[in-house]
């Protein structure tokens, strides 16, 4: 993008702008799920028909724990999710700014220590969200609480790990893309 302003800004301004937009909307999901969650503390109740060994404590203390540790990972996920979208719009502002004004320089560096720092982020605001769902299983029990652990963690290893063939792949994209770009020459053009 950095190379040819004029050509891909609009595609890097759109996909700055998508991010910013799935930031937002997880944001306003994380502070109303947040808020129905501190709703729910004062109307908790307990019950002494259900089996602790399936509901693990019922008292209205566990209840206010589990209730209270969702709520601030919900909280915890707003923050981060604003964060990013903080260093979206920053990443934004230097995209245009570099498609503008090619005799400023901004620094390519610069401007992917940006969307790097926002994706960064991005992916602690979604496990935030992804631990705030294993909280909330929380709410019934030890077992559907263990279930989601297992379960989540798998999710994350698939997701945060890779495999010969995709780092394969991965590289053959890069030395092809690597092989397109040509580098910029500071040679003056011969006057014929």
């Amino acid at each position: 993008m950095m190379q040819a302003p004029v050509t891909n800004g609009v595609l890097a301004l759109q996909t700055v702008r998508n991010s910013i937009m799935a930031s937002t909307v997880l944001a306003t999901t994380a502070i109303s799920l947040a808020t129905a969650v501190s709703a729910f503390v004062r109307d908790s109740s307990s019950s002494s028909s259900f089996s602790p060994f399936v509901y693990g404590n019922t008292s209205a203390t566990a209840y206010s724990v589990k209730y209270l540790s969702i709520s601030f990972c919900l909280f915890t996920a707003f923050l981060l999710l604003v964060q990013s979208i903080r260093y979206y719009s920053h990443a934004g502002f230097l995209l245009t700014h570099a498609a503008t004004a090619a005799e400023l320089e901004v620094e390519p560096a610069y401007v992917a220590w940006g969307l790097n720092r926002g994706t960064l982020f991005w992916s602690m605001g979604l496990r935030a969200f992804y631990l705030s769902s294993t909280l909330f299983l929380w709410i019934f029990g030890p077992i559907p609480m263990l279930a989601s652990s297992v379960a989540i963690c798998a999710a994350l290893y698939f997701l945060d790990s890779t495999s010969a063939f995709t780092r394969k792949y991965h590289q053959s994209i890069i030395v092809k893309h690597s092989s397109l770009i040509t580098p910029h020459s500071d040679a003056s053009p011969v006057a014929v």
